[in-house]
């Protein structure tokens, strides 16, 4: 049996997008036809990494659980998502803390496995921060 394989592609392969934008794309599942997927879902969320505690939230969600005749759509045919961003938080890659945002695909599978696959984006302009070395703070 072939793994399967999930992508998720942005429209216009876009990667910076502004608070009040739609974002939207869509996402495909490649795999042999023995595996029987059960459910789906879209999140669009941010979450922080570095130093500290990590956050994560969920902007936008969606789960279809399928019936045995979507299988085919879902095999076949790229699903779509769309969603208006948020104002904030913005994308920002800091020193100590980072926020980046994602569109992620979850495929939950009958045997209790799933499949996941996320794509990239940053939300607003905000310049990378910068370490202040000690020659610079006097």
């Amino acid at each position: 049996m072939i793994a399967p394989r999930l992508y998720v592609q942005l429209d216009g392969g876009r990667r910076v997008y502004h608070p009040g934008e739609r974002l939207s794309g869509s996402y495909w599942l490649e795999s042999s036809t023995q595996l029987e997927p059960t459910a789906v879902e879209v999140s669009i969320l941010w979450h922080t990494f570095g130093k500290g505690d990590e956050d994560l939230a969920v902007h936008y969600f969606d789960r279809r659980t399928l019936a045995p005749h979507e299988l085919p759509s879902l095999l076949e045919h790229p699903q779509r998502f769309a969603s208006v961003l948020p104002p904030s938080p913005l994308s920002y890659e800091g020193v100590i803390v980072k926020i980046r945002w994602c569109v992620r695909v979850r495929v939950f599978f009958r045997k209790g496995k799933d499949l996941m696959a996320e794509c990239a984006f940053q939300l607003g302009d905000v310049p990378a921060a910068r370490a202040v070395l000690p020659a610079e703070r006097d």
